[in-house]
C-alpha cells in the first residue's frame, strides 16, 4: 500500500470531512440562531427566562444547535446512511421533547423519583412525558443504527441517557456546552474515524453558540442540551466497540443515579480545578454560588406565566430541568 493510502492519508480525510461537517453546523447555528431571535414562534415571550442577575436570557439558542447539528449530521460526509439517519432521529426527538418540556412545564416536581411518583400517583407531568419520549427516541434512533440486539439495548441507553446526561450540567453559563465539546473531543480521539465524523455536526453548532451562552444572552434549556446529549451518544454508537460502550453506559447510568442525591454545582464549586474550568469565559460571579436542587417551582417569564426557573433563581431552582432525560 503506498503511502499516500496509508493511515495518515486516511487520518487527514478524516479530518476534512469533520471539519466541512462541523463549519456547517456552526454556520447554521448562527444563521438559525439569528432567524429565531428575529422571528421567535410564539413570541419572544415564550422563550424569555429570567437568569440568577435578574437578566432575561433567551431559549432560543436551544432549538437552533438542535437545528443545525441534525441538518449538518444528515449530510455528514464519511457516516453511512444509517449513522446519518441515527443522529438526525436522536437529535430532533430529543429536541422536541426537551422542548415540549421547556415551553409546557412548570417545574413542581424534579428527579426521576419526583416525575415517576407523580406518575404513580395519575399526574403526567411534562418531565414524564419527556422521558417516556425520549427513551423511545433511543430506542428509534439505536434500530436505525442497526447492530444486533444487544447493541441495539447499549444504544438506545447510550443516547437516551447522554440526553439526561448533558441536560443535568445545564445550570450555568457555558457548562453544557464545555461538557458537550469535551465530550465530543474525547470521542474523536477514542472512536476511530466513524465517532470523528459523527460529533462534527453536535461540536461545531455547539462551538458556534458557547459565545451566546457564556455571554449570558441565550441558554440551551431541555432542547438544545436534551439533542445535543442525544447526538454524542449516537457518536458514540457509531465509534466505540460494545465493551466501551457498555462501560460508557454504566458510566453514565452511575452519574445519573448521583445526581438525584449530590449536587453537581457543589462538587464543582469545591473543586479548583473543575470550579477554573466552569468559569473559564464567563462573567464573575454575581454573588455567592449556591448549590443546585433541580426544577423548584419555576420563575415568573416575560409573559407573566409561571415557567421553569432560570439558572441559579434564588429559590428557585435552574432553568433546565435536572431531572428530566
Amino acid at each position: 500500500m503506498s503511502r499516500r493510502h496509508g493511515p495518515p492519508a486516511r487520518a487527514a480525510v478524516t479530518v476534512g470531512a469533520a471539519a466541512v461537517t462541523g463549519s456547517a453546523a456552526a454556520a447554521v447555528a448562527r444563521a438559525g440562531y439569528a432567524t429565531l431571535r428575529r422571528r421567535p414562534p410564539g413570541g419572544a415571550a415564550a422563550w424569555t427566562r429570567t437568569n440568577h442577575r435578574g437578566e432575561a436570557v433567551t431559549l432560543l439558542e436551544g432549538p437552533a444547535v438542535a437545528l443545525a447539528a441534525a441538518l449538518a449530521s444528515a449530510f455528514a460526509p464519511g457516516l453511512s446512511p444509517r449513522g446519518r439517519a441515527a443522529l438526525v432521529a436522536a437529535g430532533a426527538g430529543a429536541a422536541a421533547f426537551g422542548g415540549y418540556d421547556d415551553l409546557a412545564g412548570r417545574g413542581g416536581r424534579r428527579g426521576f423519583r419526583g416525575h415517576l411518583g407523580a406518575l404513580a400517583s395519575g399526574e403526567v407531568t411534562t418531565g414524564a412525558v419527556k422521558l417516556g419520549g425520549i427513551g423511545a427516541t433511543g430506542v428509534v434512533a439505536a434500530a436505525l443504527a442497526g447492530g444486533r440486539p444487544a447493541d441495539v439495548i447499549i444504544n438506545a441507553g447510550l443516547i437516551a441517557g447522554g440526553a439526561n446526561l448533558l441536560n443535568l450540567f445545564d445550570l450555568r453559563p457555558g457548562r453544557a456546552l464545555k461538557v458537550a465539546l469535551a465530550g465530543g473531543a474525547m470521542l474523536a480521539g477514542t472512536g476511530g474515524p466513524g465517532a470523528a465524523r459523527a460529533v462534527a455536526g453536535p461540536a461545531g453548532a455547539a462551538l458556534a453558540l458557547l459565545p451566546e451562552d457564556l455571554g449570558e444572552r441565550a441558554m440551551l434549556g431541555d432542547a438544545g442540551a436534551n439533542a445535543l446529549g442525544a447526538m454524542l451518544g449516537a457518536a458514540a454508537a457509531a465509534g466505540l466497540p460494545r465493551p466501551a460502550r457498555a462501560a460508557l453506559l454504566a458510566g453514565i447510568t452511575g452519574l445519573t443515579a448521583a445526581s438525584e442525591v449530590v449536587s453537581f454545582t457543589a462538587v464543582i464549586e469545591r473543586t479548583p480545578a473543575l470550579r477554573w474550568l466552569d468559569m473559564l469565559g464567563r462573567r464573575p460571579a454575581a454573588g455567592p454560588a449556591r448549590a443546585d436542587t433541580g426544577d423548584a417551582g419555576g420563575v415568573l417569564s416575560a409573559n407573566g406565566r409561571r415557567a421553569p426557573a432560570a439558572r441559579g433563581v434564588p429559590g428557585a431552582g435552574p432553568a433546565s430541568s435536572a431531572s428530566s432525560p
